[in-house]
């Protein structure tokens, strides 16, 4: 299976051997004797079963990304039959790249989801439409035109989730189809749709109920987490609770195991967790719904929020992966359900990607960042938390008014 974007910038800009590396997609980098860097087509001609090796440019004159563009634009030349070589000095070429490049993956998909949203009775389709393809394809093929995205494009976006999330690969995978095809019947490309499934990636991927009978998951599927909070609500101990608290705020293992009591605001419902605990360094607020000010309260008095069994340390790391084992669920960790709480608000809710990933604590770009002031922000992830704490505990909760 062709794999893309196996070399990085950091690996382009240092290697220094003499050698040919490949990138995936037909596209080389070359490092000459003297050390020049210079991009390399290598291609299969039809009827010869000989492989040109046709120049792209240097390193200095064409980056990565771009070389990546290029290179997406001469396969697509190959799918329609054109040799790249022969049609150098016509201008075949650039006529398909430039038509590769009007309109991207990202211009189209909402284009496409505009077009779609009058038959949608739910206003929320429209969101998460959104949300999946933002969080799932867009980091992929969001700027590749959507004439330059083929089979492997498709691949590199759905391989990564296609085992561990199988019902967000199938919407995923649909809705880059629809996608394609909108752009196809605006005349924006051409060719077979690479996102089919039937006669097509059925090919190449498993079938996702087969997938979805395989026991080994490290993320329990959002769906079930409702389910699974009942059966953690009748375990005894500090681990189950702090595991319950892990999944409503959706936090990192280590934060909530090293959260001390002097963290928690209770009247506004707040957890702040100080920079120097952030894996990114940075402070980090998390509001808090009902559900987890219970748990929060109901601990014995002492340093840390969840105590050890040695007086004034925290709870082993180990402890909410031994509540697993005890309820005989091995085929899940703690951290997995980062990955639930994110699929759910992908596929579920109509908050925007960036309010999702920053309750993650995931840097978010300055400029989302200074779209909103630090307080509407923060309610935004309020409004977030409160209906995650609401879908896995089935619990209504709302927010309290302000007065």
């Amino acid at each position: 299976m062709r794999q893309l974007h196996k070399l990085s910038a950091k690996f382009v800009a240092n290697v220094k051997a003499p050698n040919y590396y490949s990138d995936g997609g037909n596209l080389y980098l070359q490092v000459g004797q003297s050390g020049s860097k210079s991009w390399l087509f290598i291609y299969k001609r039809r009827g010869t079963g000989t492989t040109p090796e046709m120049g792209l440019g240097s390193l200095n004159n064409l980056p990565l990304k771009d070389a990546r563009e290029k290179a997406a634009g001469l396969r697509q030349l190959l799918y329609q039959g054109i040799d790249p070589l022969e049609a150098r000095n016509t201008d075949a070429i650039e006529t398909a790249l430039d038509k590769a490049r009007s309109v991207t993956f990202n211009s189209a998909a909402k284009l496409c989801i505009a077009a779609k949203r009058p038959d949608w009775k739910n206003a929320k389709h429209a969101a998460q439409w959104t949300n999946t393809l933002a969080t799932y394809a867009a980091p992929f093929i969001g700027e590749m035109g959507v004439q330059q995205i083929d089979t492997a494009s498709i691949l590199a976006v759905l391989e990564p989730v296609w085992n561990s999330k199988p019902e967000t690969a199938a919407r995923l995978r649909a809705r880059m189809e629809a996608v394609l095809d909108w752009a196809k019947a605006r005349d924006y490309r051409h060719g077979e749709n690479p996102a089919r499934w039937r006669g097509h990636l059925d090919s190449l991927l498993p079938t996702l109920k087969k997938k979805q009978r395989v026991k080994h998951h490290a993320a329990l599927p959002y769906d079930d987490v409702p389910a699974f909070m009942r059966q953690l609500r009748q375990q005894k101990g500090t681990g189950a609770e702090a595991l319950q608290f892990t999944i409503l705020t959706a936090a990192r293992t280590g934060e909530v195991l090293g959260a001390g009591v002097q963290e928690f605001d209770l009247k506004i419902g707040l957890w702040t967790i100080p920079a120097s605990r952030m894996k990114a360094g940075i402070e980090h607020s998390v509001p808090l719904a009902p559900p987890a000010i219970e748990l929060v309260r109901a601990q014995p008095k002492g340093p840390y929020l969840f105590a050890g069994l040695k007086p004034g340390h925290p709870m082993s790391n180990m402890a909410m992966a031994k509540v697993l084992k005890r309820m005989n669920r091995g085929d899940i960790t703690v951290h997995g359900f980062r990955s639930s709480f994110r699929d759910w608000a992908a596929e579920k809710t109509a908050y925007q990607n960036f309010i999702v990933e920053k309750a993650l604590a995931h840097v978010v770009g300055n400029a989302v960042e200074a779209a909103y002031r630090r307080g509407e922000l923060l309610e935004k992830r309020r409004a977030l938390m409160m209906d995650w704490a609401q879908f896995a505990t089935g619990v209504r909760t709302k927010l309290k008014s302000k007065k």
